[in-house]
This record gives structure tokens, sequence and C-alpha cells, in this order.
């Protein structure tokens, strides 16, 4: 929003959306985010991102300026590791973005539903996905 922090994604493909309840606390929806592999990924003003540590496995981050969400990312250990989640609000052109999945869709508000022929995984089947072992999951 401020411009403190700027990125050039060199890919994208499609995007995801998550409906877990920090993701939908974070953002005040659900997470709409396109997946960039690290490599793809230029940043501008790094100085300026902070990161919120929301589980053993995932970092969020945000502007330390003005406080808008940047993106999620999978750390160390974790399927996907260090690929940023960035929220498709950011991109200057987020047209012919593709919604390839819904992750947490057991969680998701009954008051809402996104339309089409994707995947769509349970929390078990999301975490079991990215490797990430939770007592009680």
């Amino acid at each position: 929003m401020c411009g403190a922090v700027r990125f050039t994604a060199k890919s994208l493909g499609g995007f995801g959306v998550c409906h877990c309840e920090q993701c939908r606390r974070w953002t005040g929806s659900a997470l709409f985010a396109a997946t960039v592999p690290v490599a793809d990924m230029v940043l501008e003003g790094a100085e300026h991102i902070r990161a919120f540590r929301s589980s053993d496995w995932a970092s969020r981050e945000f502007c330390g300026t003005c406080g808008a969400t940047l993106w999620y990312r999978y750390d160390k250990g974790v399927d996907g590791a260090g690929e940023y989640e960035v929220a498709i609000g950011l991109l200057d052109d987020a047209d012919g973005l593709v919604l390839e999945r819904e992750i947490f869709s057991d969680e998701k508000p009954d008051c809402w539903a996104l339309a089409g022929d994707h995947a769509r995984m349970t929390r078990a089947e999301t975490l079991t996905k990215y490797g990430v072992h939770v007592d009680g999951a």
C-alpha cells in the first residue's frame, strides 16, 4: 500500500485459497494467494518486511511501515519450504490467474463457496500434503 516493499514475481501460475482460521483472521477473509518460487521473486525494500511466526512450520510477512499483508512462507523442512504464497490483491494484474485449489476447505464458513472444478483439501489432507505433523490433526 505504501510502496516501502516492492516485488517482482518472475512467474505466476494459478492460485489457491486458504480457509484456515489463522488466514481468515489475518486477512479478514480467506487468503487468496499465488505461489512464487524463491528463485522467481525479486524484492526491494526487504528491510521493511516484518514476520510473525504463526505456527511451527510457517511465518506470515507484512510491511513494517503500513502493515499490509504480503505473503505466507513455509519454513525449512516442510514441502514447499521457502516459497512465497503472495496475496493476489498485491498484484498489479491478477487477470488470467486460475483457481487451482482450496485448502482447509472443511474450515471455511458456510456463508461462502467458490465455484469451479478445482482441488479441495480438508485440514487433514492439507497438513499431510505439506508434511506437517500436528497432534490431534
